[in-house]
């Protein structure tokens, strides 16, 4: 198939579209329904009737946009009219669903006239609370959108204009940095002179660019004095009519510094791109194909060439969904009456500031492993970077309170928090461990220092203020790789080759010296970073160590469990996995270590995993698990956990726990509280310990690729001092999420 039968397909099957209505509150009874509707109904309509801002409080208007477009002007279709524009619409509504959260209703409007549109529109601002204008031609929409805006209190944007102007405004901004110019002093042509040309001169002109010079250009050629007086322009474009002679786009080009395309394909040649000041920045944005092609212009001349597109096969896309969907998120969650320059400025600048920083692995899968880093290649943030919506989202809500546009207050790191909760639950579940952590910073061991991803994340580790990190590797190495990557900042490195070990060899001496290690032998193992490492940390010179990026897990175990070992209170350690859903979080345990532990082990690790979970805020209720419900079978396999609950609740412990118990039993509470209305569980289980290794490895495995669960872990608990253990291929940030847990550890154990 080509890709448009393919889209035709996705498009028609069932339930047709792209886009469904889904209810947010219970409707399973009928007390639910006389809630959603009648009777109950009536009590919010009343409150709204005598307070209409409580719309905001009783009803989904506050996370509601509607997407309007009268299909007048389709990216790359023309005028198609409304009905034929509606997927282009639902598409717009999915991106507001997917990047920011936001509920949409398309409106398509069968009307030409811009008096019509704006009065048919303001007649559904008690609906929304914001309009998204889309795909509406120029100069239609100048009107259209300057007449909502006067007309209606809730936010007017119309994307095609303000949208491009925006993302590539980010862009500027960091090619500018680039190139080693200044804005004031930029050069700018412009090939287009439409709605979007005209918005992103002016949004320019607001990050710092001299309008007189801007030399505007449209098919028949510079925008001049001379064409305005013969009524050549309209009243929109002619503000960038200069007082100079007429010419063409190659006249235009002639020393300027950045190169704007919102016009048509081919419009320039690497002639006109050899004509430009040194380093020039070239944005060819039109779409699909662009004003020059990309290695046309980069190979036009010897110097570097910065250069955007519109499309996702050449760096620097500029993609106007790094916009809309974190404008409007911003602008809603403090109820804004408009979209203004500062807010749009804010979100510029955001973008450009992110692009300069580490980008997440995630991130760089997605791009086929390509390398991402602030440079010439990489001037935008990709779309799919996650965090676009907690950087540049606050930036918008913050210079909407600032510039007196919100009607609601907000603290922006509490702000950021909420957002960061928007993208799952295990970054609001990791940020509870993560504040902890900063108020108390650690010395955290990373024994693999001299591998990218662990010199990235310790990085981050020390940016963030989670903890000192310590590398373990070659000092040059070390340096060189953070050079190569751009990162300033200044890490403790332990250089074997360099740092005196006769401390450490003693101490590991002492330790193993009856397990069959001579002094010898104990300088050898210290050549070793997970040996070192471990050392360190028994003797305090360290609070706590990840390793295992590049080792097995047993193998990276090893070093620890012999130097550092278990906890004076505890006899076995176990690895446990956090797997949070979209509303639940449940601890697994063990996943990782014992492989056919005894009642007693059992029992043991599901306290060190009621503990694990109190320190991410979460009171737990363990279940022991097995094929078997409450004795229904009876050998000795089902007796194991069976007999750990018994010595649990024997011994007093301060969180309810049962067993043994089939999984479901453990997780759906209409089974405890019907069939098994006797058990100690007053809710569903959160800690969930597996009978055995096997039974934990696969349990956590399909909820986490079958069950749509994320996986934070293993964390490894019952040893004397805190070790986590990565597992390999683990990404940056699972490596700071552990240095977090660690430092929490840390401070738990009074290190």
């Amino acid at each position: 198939m080509g890709l448009d039968e393919d889209s035709l397909d996705y498009h028609s099957q069932e339930p047709h579209g792209k886009i469904e209505i889904s209810t947010t509150k219970p409707t399973n009874t009928q007390r639910d329904l006389s809630l959603a509707y009648s009777p109950g109904v009536a009590a919010p309509c009343m409150e709204i009737y005598d307070n209409p801002d409580d719309a905001y409080t009783y009803t989904a208007k506050g996370n509601m946009v509607g997407v309007v477009s009268n299909g007048s002007a389709v990216l790359g279709l023309g005028d198609i009219g409304a009905q034929a524009s509606k997927p282009v619409m639902e598409g717009k509504g999915v991106l507001f669903k997917r990047f920011a959260d936001i509920d949409v209703f398309d409106i398509e409007l069968d009307q030409e006239d811009p008096e019509d549109i704006i009065r048919t529109v303001t007649a559904m601002e008690p609906t929304f609370g914001g309009i998204n204008l889309e795909d509406i031609s120029a100069p239609e929409c100048f009107a259209i959108e300057e007449g909502l805006r006067e007309s209606m209190s809730i936010p007017v944007f119309h994307d095609d204009q303000h949208g491009t102007a925006i993302i590539s405004g980010a862009a500027l901004v960091n090619a500018v940095d680039l190139a080693g110019k200044e804005m004031g002093d930029l050069r700018v042509t412009f090939s287009g002179a439409g709605a979007s040309a005209i918005a992103t001169a002016n949004f320019y002109i607001s990050l710092g660019v001299d309008p007189d010079n801007i030399t505007m250009c449209d098919s028949s050629g510079i925008l001049t004095q001379q064409r305005a007086e013969n009524g050549e322009l309209n009243e929109y474009n002619r503000e960038f009519a200069r007082d100079i002679e007429e010419g063409s786009l190659a006249d235009a080009l002639e020393d300027a510094d950045v190169f704007v395309g919102l016009s048509v394909a081919d419009v320039a040649d690497q002639d006109m791109i050899r004509s430009m000041n040194e380093n020039p920045i070239v944005f060819a944005m039109a779409n699909p194909d662009p004003e020059i092609g990309y290695e046309e212009a980069k190979t036009a001349r010897d110097d570097t060439v910065i250069m955007a597109t519109g499309r996702s096969d050449y760096p620097n896309q500029v993609n106007n969904v790094l916009g809309f969907p974190f404008i409007f998120r911003g602008a809603l969650d403090v109820r804004a009456s408009e979209i203004n320059e500062e807010m749009k400025v804010a979100a510029a600048r955001a973008l450009a500031e992110l692009a300069r920083e580490d980008v997440p692995d995630a991130v760089v899968k997605a791009y086929g492993d390509q390398p991402l880093q602030y440079g010439s290649e990489y001037i935008i943030p990709k779309p799919v970077d996650p965090r676009v919506l907690f950087e540049v989202t606050p930036a918008v809500a913050e210079a909407a309170v600032e510039s007196g546009a919100a009607r609601s207050d907000i603290d922006v790191e509490a702000y950021t928090e909420e957002l960061e909760a928007r993208l799952g639950k295990s970054r609001e579940m990791m940020r509870v461990v993560l504040n902890k952590a900063k108020s108390e910073p650690k010395r955290v061991v990373l024994a693999e220092g001299g591998d990218e991803k662990i010199i990235r994340a310790a990085h981050q580790i020390q940016e963030q203020g989670l903890a000192e990190p310590v590398l373990i590797g070659d000092r040059s190495r070390i340096e060189g790789t953070m050079e190569g990557l751009g990162l300033a900042f200044e890490p403790d490195i332990v250089d074997p080759d360099e740092t005196d070990l006769d401390r450490y060899t003693e101490r590991l001496y002492e330790l193993r010296q009856r397990k069959g290690v001579t002094r010898n032998e104990a300088t050898e193992l210290l050549r070793d970073a997970n040996y070192l490492g471990s050392v360190m940390v028994e003797m305090g010179d360290a609070d706590a160590m990840l390793t295992g990026l590049m080792h097995d897990y047993p193998s990276a175990l090893k070093p620890p469990l012999q130097v550092i070992g278990t906890h004076e209170k505890a006899d076995y350690a176990a690895g446990v996995y956090m797997l949070t859903f979209k509303n639940q979080v449940v601890f697994v345990a063990d996943a990782t270590v014992n492989q056919n532990p005894s009642a007693e082990v059992l029992a043991e690790v599901t306290e060190h995993t009621a503990d694990l979970a109190r320190r991410f805020n979460v009171e737990p209720r363990a279940a022991l698990l097995s094929y078997s419900n409450f004795g229904s079978v009876d050998n000795e396999g089902t007796r194991k956990p069976r007999r750990a609950a018994q010595m649990l609740n024997e011994s007093g412990v301060d969180f309810p726990v049962d067993g043994e118990m089939q999984a479901d039993t453990a997780v759906v509470e209409d089974i405890l509280e019907g069939t098994y209305d006797f058990s100690n569980l007053d809710g569903s289980a959160n800690v969930l310990v597996f009978p055995n290794l096997e039974a934990g490895n696969i349990g956590y495995k399909l909820l986490q690729r079958l069950g749509g669960a994320d996986a934070i872990g293993p964390m490894l608990v019952g040893m004397d001092k805190p070790v986590h253990v990565l597992q390999r291929g683990d990404e940056v940030k699972d490596i700071v999420n552990l240095a977090g847990v660690a430092v929490v550890d840390a401070q738990e154990n009074g290190s």
